[in-house]
């Protein structure tokens, strides 16, 4: 099966989903947590990645990033890989890789769609029967977006911060944004575009990315082959 195509784009935030190996668990303590905030936020800082929304599953992490320059996604990526796992494997004497090969990550369009990320990430715990309320989740970005509790490693998005000029008033407003659940339509349109390392975001924005890279981002039809065209895609 051939391995689907990532779009780095600078300045397009990137929904990004790291797997521990065969689904096992990638933190054992919460001092594993911590180690990979730290280790993710020198990381971020190196390699000219801004971290909007994230958070720590057991063995998953979920990341809402808008990359400084074509490259600081995968440099990002690839330092997680290497940083944090030398630190666990010394901690537990254990050797070996820790993540799957591959990450998935997926272009968000900028407005309601990355608004609507930010959810699905922060409500992760939530879903998973972690916690009733995000507030509860001590390995998220929730309480700095929403409560503004102090966490350098969030730079907000400019869409995050149109929400309200005053501080407190985009926090207020940011809370309201969960008193919904995301509809089962939201969360599949996330899951399917993530998995697949597509874009999500709306026709016009799709355009938008394949304007800039030449090439479709859109989900090949199956069938037999067509003959290659002037578009390339992958």
């Amino acid at each position: 099966m051939p391995r689907q195509p990532r779009y780095f784009v600078p300045g397009i935030p990137q929904h990004v989903i790291a797997r521990g190996i065969d689904r096992q668990a990638v933190f054992f303590q919460p001092r594993d947590c911590r180690a990979y905030l730290d280790a993710l936020g020198e990381a971020s800082e190196s390699h000219g990645c801004a971290i909007h929304a994230y958070v720590l599953m057991t063995n998953h992490v979920h990341l809402l990033v808008t990359p400084g320059s074509e490259r600081s996604l995968p440099l990002l990526m690839q330092a997680m890989g290497r940083n944090y796992v030398q630190r666990l494997n010394r901690r537990y004497r254990r050797t070996g890789t820790l993540w799957e090969g591959r990450y998935k990550a997926s272009p968000v369009q900028d407005d309601l769609y990355l608004l609507t990320c930010h959810r699905y990430i922060e409500e992760n715990p939530v879903r998973g029967g972690m916690v009733k309320y995000p507030i509860m989740y001590p390995f998220s970005s929730y309480a700095h977006n929403a409560l503004g509790k102090p966490d350098l490693l969030i730079k907000p998005h400019p869409v995050y911060l149109q929400l309200a000029a005053d501080a407190g008033c985009r926090r207020l407003a940011y809370r309201a944004l969960f008193r919904e659940t995301l509809t089962e339509g939201a969360l599949s349109d996330i899951r399917d575009t993530t998995n697949a390392c597509l874009v999500l975001g709306n026709d016009r924005f799709k355009d938008q990315i394949e304007a800039m890279l030449g090439r479709s981002v859109r989900p090949g039809k199956r069938g037999r082959p067509r003959k290659p065209s002037l578009r390339k895609s992958e």
